[in-house]
């Protein structure tokens, strides 16, 4: 389905809205994003698709199937392969590093984007929350303004969704403010996941 020009700046200026909200809704005495205890990088690779994410100005065009495709280059770099599909139906990405800088916490970097070009840096990928099986997680930077629910499956159930906002609420994000990531298989809306 097609989205009108009208159509899609009014999603541009939802997801800036939220934006927006989302840098006065996390309170700055907040506690930064805490790290898992143990990540197991070789198993932690591989593709991933995103199920929710909170808005950045980056995605602003991504419509559906956002992915993220990891690969082990060795003990603490890792090749980051991001992709969507936009509103007009491109298949677009970018290319990054990402290196561990401390066991769950990694710094992620694209050349060429600004303050992000530097593979070297302080931790903006912190992996908050892992499933036991590696199945899906919850990421962001230390202060919260990014976020994003990680999944190796495009589809998840209800039961699922449920367990996802739980953990996203006791990782200190408001599941109001993050929206679903419509994928082709799965959820079709971008709506508060607070609304899932």
């Amino acid at each position: 389905m097609r989205r009108s020009r009208h159509g899609v700046r009014g999603l541009a200026a939802a997801f800036i809205a939220a934006a927006g909200a989302l840098l006065f809704a996390t309170p700055a005495a907040a506690a930064p994003l805490t790290p898992v205890p143990e990540l197991d990088v070789s198993r932690y690779v591989g593709q991933w698709y995103q199920l929710a994410a909170n808005p950045a100005p980056y995605n602003i065009d991504c419509a559906r199937d956002t992915t993220a495709f990891y690969t082990l280059l060795d003990e603490r770099n890792v090749r980051v392969e991001n992709s969507c599909t936009t509103f007009t139906g491109d298949r677009r990405g970018i290319i990054g590093n990402a290196r561990v800088n401390d066991t769950a916490a990694l710094h992620v970097s694209f050349p060429g984007v600004p303050f992000q070009d530097s593979l070297d840096g302080p931790s903006n990928y912190i992996v908050t929350y892992l499933a036991n099986d590696y199945s899906w997680a919850v990421v962001g930077d230390p202060t919260r303004i990014s976020g994003f629910v990680l999944s190796r499956s495009p589809v998840v159930s209800d039961d699922a969704w449920r367990e996802i906002r739980n953990v996203v609420e006791a990782s200190g994000y408001n599941s109001c403010l993050m929206l679903t990531s419509p994928t082709t298989e799965g959820l079709q809306d971008i709506k508060p996941l607070c609304a899932v």
